[in-house]
């Protein structure tokens, strides 16, 4: 007879050929949350599959339903509705009241998945020298500028089918690929140059205002992230999550001790082909990171024609 090792609550129990998970976990008095009754209209008994997916019968009518509704990735199973024909590890995530309540709002708002791997180019960028500049300035100018700033760059982000994931400070945290996934780094080079343009166009402005102007450096990396939606109420928003963020930032904050505006990573390099003007390479160690990476100093088209 099959077993099912169940998380978090470190029991191992037998499963019966034609049995359910929900119902094998039950069985053995484990408080598995089901809110509809087992019926396939709920996802609160659902489990993620840790090891032997392939030992799970597939998904049923409306098991296969509810998953396109929830855009559930293939190891997150309805406990109600699968079976299995070999030992199994599940790990139950909803195990309590707030759990509960989470599960119905993600039932509530259909098409926002839990989190879905995605290859997407990386970009980080922030102002140099920024602090000095905010401190030069009243607050409500600072906010002002800020605020100029921001909606030149999510133009050029948007006309180049990036999306603006987050604000970090005075800096911008973009995604390209979620669109258009085979022209991710394409979209993420055009960017970056239709985001420095849009500065040539603001830095005029800022030295006839403030006698300062702005430079940004800018890091570019490819590779998989996880995207999902965070958050509650009106502040729920898109968030990327995973090490291939982190090195997105590490590339860009490396600017500063090489003195560079615009660093890329190998994948970006491998990605792009000839559409990169590239001026030197360097290998880096990177803080918190292990290891040696190959980072590239990329000039704009118009930088690398002068």
């Amino acid at each position: 007879m099959p077993s099912l090792q169940v998380l978090p609550d470190r029991q191992t129990i037998p499963i019966e050929p034609g049995q359910s998970i929900l119902q094998a976990t039950l069985s053995a008095g484990i408080p598995h949350v089901h809110a509809c009754g087992g019926r396939a209209k709920c996802s609160t008994c659902r489990v993620v599959v840790l090891q032997g997916l392939e030992n799970c019968l597939p998904r049923n009518a409306a098991e296969q339903e509810l998953a396109d509704k929830l855009r559930l990735p293939a190891e997150v199973r309805l406990a109600c509705q699968t079976c299995v024909q070999g030992d199994v590890e599940i790990r139950r995530p909803v195990v309590d009241a707030l759990d509960l309540a989470m599960t119905r709002q993600e039932l509530e708002a259909p098409g926002q998945r839990l989190g879905e791997e995605k290859q997407l180019a990386i970009l980080f960028t922030d102002i140099e020298n920024y602090t000095p500049f905010a401190e030069a300035l009243p607050p409500y100018d600072t906010i002002h500028v800020l605020n100029r700033y921001f909606r030149l760059m999510n133009e050029a982000i948007a006309a180049h089918h990036g999306y603006l994931v987050d604000y970090v400070g005075d800096g911008l945290l973009v995604v390209f690929g979620l669109e258009r996934p085979a022209e991710a780094v394409a979209d993420a080079l055009a960017a970056v140059q239709a985001m420095y343009q849009a500065l040539d166009r603001l830095n005029p402005y800022l030295q006839q205002m403030y006698g300062r102007t702005f430079r940004v450096r800018a890091g570019l990396h490819y590779g998989p992230v996880v995207v999902g939606h965070v958050g509650e109420g009106a502040s729920r928003k898109l968030a990327a999550i995973g090490d291939n963020v982190n090195l997105a930032s590490r590339i860009e904050s490396t600017n500063k001790e090489l003195g560079t505006q615009f660093l890329v990573s190998e994948a970006v390099v491998q990605a792009a082909g000839s559409d990169l003007f590239i001026h030197r390479s360097c290998s880096r160690a990177l803080k918190g990171k292990s290891g040696q990476y190959q980072l590239y100093e990329v000039l704009l088209p118009q930088a690398a024609g002068a």
